[in-house]
């Protein structure tokens, strides 16, 4: 019984270190800008990392106070936890499955169209009033005033590997035909009917084409990489979470086994000597 307190005590210290990558990506995507914009998985994977490290501590105190209900609640607890994990980690690579950037003549960065992305996605950006909040939060930003400072001549610009959402948000999209004059000034073509965000492009910095369906692309795309990476390190922690309940759980059926064997015994009636 000694040895199980501590193999269970030593089984939950874990599973609160496992719950600390969680609430870290939950903060890491919250630092981000396009994420910060949208708030969208950030909170929910920090709140469900708070729980799981919760539900962890609860196991460490049953098992070093012998509080057997309190494990059976942290065993039901935890079953359902790695259940919702497990979903979280099959939803997120669901809706970034889909999605990759256009190579366009003679640039060296990717173009990003809204039709590829998913379409659980594809609504959090096409609502005009959730639009209007996030393009004020990425417009309040320096992403395109940085490109002005580090790209000066045409060729320089079409070389340089610029981020997703400079690409859809601060340059005209290519097959628009603009002339470069710097990275977020550009001379209208005599024909711009290419694409409708061939019209929605301005040149005022506070308007650019963050109206653009390239900017919206350029943002999910974004948000699909940093997604991906978050996901890997919730499906990292849900193995860790799941060969931690295994070992808990055959870990209390033995100790419960043990209680129920002894019982047996002392209950035998003891030989006349």
């Amino acid at each position: 019984m000694a040895l199980n307190k501590t193999v269970m005590g030593a089984i939950n210290f874990i599973a609160m270190v496992v719950s600390i990558p969680i609430i870290g990506a939950g903060i890491w995507l919250a630092t981000q800008q396009d994420n910060a914009c949208v708030q969208i998985l950030q909170w929910p994977i920090i709140i469900f990392g708070v729980v799981v490290l919760l539900v962890a501590i609860a196991g460490f105190i049953g098992a070093f106070c012998r509080i057997t209900w309190l494990l059976l609640v942290y065993l039901v607890a935890m079953l359902i936890l790695i259940v919702l994990l497990g979903c979280l980690v099959g939803f997120i690579y669901m809706v970034t499955i889909r999605g990759s950037g256009h190579l366009e003549p003679n640039r060296s960065y990717l173009e990003y169209h809204l039709d590829d992305f998913s379409g659980f996605l594809r609504h959090r950006v096409q609502s005009s009033f959730k639009w209007d909040l996030i393009r004020s939060c990425l417009s309040s930003s320096s992403m395109c005033a940085e490109l002005n400072q580090s790209f000066r001549m045409a060729q320089d610009f079409f070389t340089a590997p610029i981020t997703p959402l400079q690409s859809g948000c601060c340059k005209p999209p290519t097959l628009c035909g603009y002339t470069f004059v710097n990275p977020t000034y550009w001379i209208m073509p005599i024909n711009n009917g290419a694409d409708m965000d061939c019209l929605k492009w301005n040149n005022d910095q506070t308007q650019l084409c963050y109206g653009c369906d390239s900017c919206k692309a350029g943002l999910l795309e974004s948000l699909k990489n940093q997604w991906r990476k978050a996901d890997i390190i919730l499906l990292l922690s849900l193995i860790a979470l799941i060969s931690i309940y295994m070992i808990a759980f055959c870990v209390f059926r033995n100790a419960k086994t043990e209680k129920l064997f002894d019982k047996y015994k002392q209950a035998q009636p003891q030989p006349y000597v």
